[in-house]
This record gives structure tokens, C-alpha cells and sequence, in this order.
């Protein structure tokens, strides 16, 4: 067992040795400056108090009042999971499953998965299907938008309170501590500390080096726990999970994704994303007209945000993605570095656009109030809510990797024609 742990750089595909980590320490990438692993302080009873209280808190948001409104001497009180019952009683099941999905289940999965993990480890336990709770975090951490769904939460307040009396109940109370224990549990998830806690750090395979690309060498690196494998392989030797070489597959799949996007982005544009019925009539609102009210009623923050979430970030994305897939079709040496910013600008962003969909579940779950005035969904909120996880799909499938062939292709032929100097040297 060595105390080095080799690593292949997910992005750029750089094998290097990791130094021996103190905590508050990091290691980056020496090729794209990528943070490869950064160390905490008692990393294992720290993570595992604030799970432990996230998981708390999520447990009292569920029975108590979140939100409530009065309007004419009407009321209106809702619970956390209101927000997805407005949307399946509006004959929209998926949308309903997404927000429950996003909010409390995956959520509420993850820290449990958390909590029972990192026990095993602080009791020195090998307790049962540790191996599998840990290949699913990864898997999980993208699609936990409670954090949006809070920042959705507050738009609706400030979009609602011209209409009505918002109170907040003591789950949203709950839910905003819920939010900051469950983020700084994410951030503190350590997954090549978590690995080397399981099942140690089996030796690279054998032949291997640093100062190179694993492609070059024919090994891969586990894009879960970060073991080197041979090509060979099929499942990653130490936490078997699928191993995954650069290929050009990918990038057809991701260009398939970014079209049907691109597809599903027209009629989220020009379908309503609410409709609202009132005394004096119907009111269908798209996304774009949706910012236009907020700037009539001078509520700009609230404007801005939506647009920038729902109409500048999701082409912004879309454009990003489909430049990124080009360059990965005609590799060029230039700006690699700047290229993998942009890539992980786009892979960060894109969950940001689901902020419009849970302000429509929400205000369709507060707003009910008879003929005076109620709130619907529309057509636009199921295709917009596609797009967002179309393109973070599009993201995850990328393989940044294939940015990098020209620069290695370049290398490739400068040690190829050195070797041949020298040998013609010698031959001299």
C-alpha cells in the first residue's frame, strides 16, 4: 500500500502522483489547473454532523406549514410537497415527480447514503453495501437543486407579495437551514479520501508513469473513485464501477442531446409558462412576457434573474456546448486552459435554469383562490424543465478529454521527431 495515489486528470487526461495531503491542503492539475482532491479536518465527523443535521431539518419541513398567503379575506396554506401536488393535479405527473425528485427523495437519499457511509468509516465497520452507496454519490450530486429551489422559493415570495400577504411558516424556516447543512455536506464529500477509507489504494497498473497521458500508456482512470485501470478492463478494479476511455461516441450522443435541446427550447418559448384567471379575464404568461410583467411593475431584480436564468443561460449553454463539441471534432493547440473554463463554467451553470419551473410550482401551489384568482401551469414549464436536464445531460456526456488530442497529437510528433534526431545523430 503506498502512501501516493496516482491519478489520471478527468479533463485532460494527465497521470500524476498526488502528494502526501495535510488538511486545508489541495492538489490541482499541473496541465489544466483542474482541483484534483482538497483535504478537510476531521473529515469524517465533520460530514457526518451536518448530514446528520440536514437530515434533521429535512424531516421538519415536511409536516409544517411553508408558505401561506390571505387575499380578500381568502387563505391560502401550503406544505413542502404542495409544490409538487399542484403540478400532478394539473395533470403534469412528470413535473411533479422531477420536483419531489430534486428536492426532498435524491436529497434525502444522498444523506442517508452519507450518514451511513462515513459511520462505517469513524467505526472502523465494514458494514454492507458501502461499496454500492458510494459508487451512487457521485451519481446523485448534480441533482440536488435544493439550493434552487430556495433562490425559486424567494423570487415567488417577492412576485406574490404585490398580489397578496405572504407569511413564512416554520418549515421554510427549516428548509433554509435544511439547505445550508445539505451544501456544506456536498462540499465536503472527499471522494478519494472516501475510497482510500474503504478499500485502501491498490497499486497502478503495472508499467505506468507520470509526465503523460493515460491514453498514451493504454490505461484509464475511474472516473468514480479515480483508480488507474488498463483499457483493458471493463469495471474499475477497486470500486468496479464502468470505465469510461475517451470516445468519439460521446461526442455524438452529446451533439444529439444539445439538438433535441434546441428543439424542445422553441416551444418553451412560446407556450405559456403560467396562466393566470382572474375575475377580469385570462392572462397566458411566456417566459419572455413573464419578464416583461415583472419589469411593468417595476419588480428588476426579480426580472433580471429570470431572464438571465431562463432565457440568457439556457442558449448561452447550448451555444457553449455546441462550440465545445466542434473544437472536440477539429482539435486545435491553442487556449486548451481557457476552453476547459468554459467547460466547467457550462457543466456548473446549467442546473441554475430550473429556478423558472419551481417558481411556477410554487406559485401554482399557493395561488388558489377561486374565481378572485388562480395560477396554472402551462405547456412551456414541462418543455423548459426538458431542456435543463437535456442540457445538463448534454454536460455530463461531454468528454473533455477529446479537447486535448491536439495538443497530444503535438507531443506525440515532437517526441517522435526528437527520437528520429538522435537517432540519425547516432548513426552519424
Amino acid at each position: 500500500m503506498s502512501s501516493r495515489r496516482w491519478r489520471a486528470c478527468p479533463e485532460c487526461d494527465w497521470v500524476m502522483a498526488l502528494p502526501v495531503l495535510k488538511a486545508g491542503e489541495s492538489a490541482h492539475c499541473p496541465r489544466c489547473e483542474r482541483e484534483l482532491v482538497y483535504r478537510h479536518d476531521a473529515p469524517a465527523q465533520r460530514i457526518l454532523a451536518y448530514a446528520a443535521s440536514a437530515l434533521v431539518m429535512l424531516l421538519l419541513t415536511l409536516p409544517f406549514s411553508f408558505l401561506a398567503f390571505s387575499m380578500a379575506g381568502i387563505q391560502q396554506e401550503i406544505v413542502l410537497f404542495d409544490a409538487a401536488q399542484a403540478m400532478f393535479t394539473n395533470d403534469w405527473p412528470i413535473l411533479a415527480l422531477l420536483i419531489a425528485l430534486t428536492i426532498v427523495i435524491l436529497p434525502g437519499l444522498f444523506l442517508a447514503a452519507i450518514v451511513y457511509l462515513y459511520a462505517s468509516i469513524a467505526m472502523r465497520t465494514k458494514l454492507p453495501g458501502t461499496h454500492f452507496l458510494a459508487r451512487m454519490l457521485s451519481g446523485l450530486k448534480p441533482w440536488l437543486m435544493t439550493d434552487v429551489f430556495l433562490l425559486g422559493v424567494l423570487i415567488s415570495i417577492g412576485k406574490l407579495m404585490g398580489m397578496a400577504h405572504v407569511e413564512l411558516g416554520w418549515s421554510f424556516v427549516a428548509f433554509c437551514f435544511y439547505v445550508f447543512f445539505l451544501v456544506r455536506t456536498v462540499s465536503l464529500v472527499d471522494a478519494d479520501w472516501l475510497w482510500f477509507a474503504l478499500l485502501h489504494e491498490p497499486a497502478p497498473p503495472p508499467g505506468a508513469y507520470t509526465g503523460a497521458t493515460a491514453a498514451s500508456q493504454g490505461i484509464v482512470g475511474c472516473p468514480t473513485c479515480g483508480l488507474l485501470n488498463s483499457e483493458a478492463e471493463t469495471a474499475c478494479r477497486r470500486c468496479h464501477a464502468s470505465i469510461v476511455s475517451p470516445s468519439r461516441f460521446r461526442l455524438q450522443a452529446t451533439w444529439a442531446l444539445i439538438v433535441a435541446a434546441t428543439i424542445l427550447y422553441i416551444p418553451a418559448n412560446l407556450y405559456p409558462m403560467m396562466t393566470t384567471v382572474t375575475i377580469g379575464g385570462t392572462i397566458y404568461s411566456t417566459i419572455l412576457g413573464g419578464v416583461m410583467q415583472l419589469i411593468e411593475t417595476e419588480s428588476y431584480v426579480i426580472a433580471t434573474i429570470i431572464f438571465t436564468a431562463s432565457f440568457i443561460v439556457p442558449i448561452a449553454k447550448i451555444i457553449a456546448l455546441s462550440y465545445l463539441c466542434w473544437l472536440a471534432a477539429h482539435p486545435q493547440p491553442m487556449a486548451t486552459k481557457r476552453r476547459m473554463r468554459l467547460y466547467r463554467i457550462t457543466e456548473i451553470i446549467g442546473r441554475w435554469s430550473m429556478i423558472d419551473v419551481f417558481v411556477v410550482a410554487i406559485t401554482v401551489a399557493l395561488m388558489q383562490a377561486g374565481l378572485i384568482l388562480s395560477i396554472y401551469p402551462g405547456a412551456a414549464a414541462a418543455a423548459f424543465a426538458a431542456v435543463v436536464i437535456i442540457t445538463m445531460i448534454a454536460a455530463m456526456t461531454f468528454d473533455p478529454r477529446l479537447l486535448w488530442a491536439a495538443v497530444d497529437s503535438n507531443m506525440q510528433q515532437s517526441s517522435e521527431e526528437l527520437s528520429k534526431q538522435k537517432q540519425e545523430g547516432y548513426g552519424n
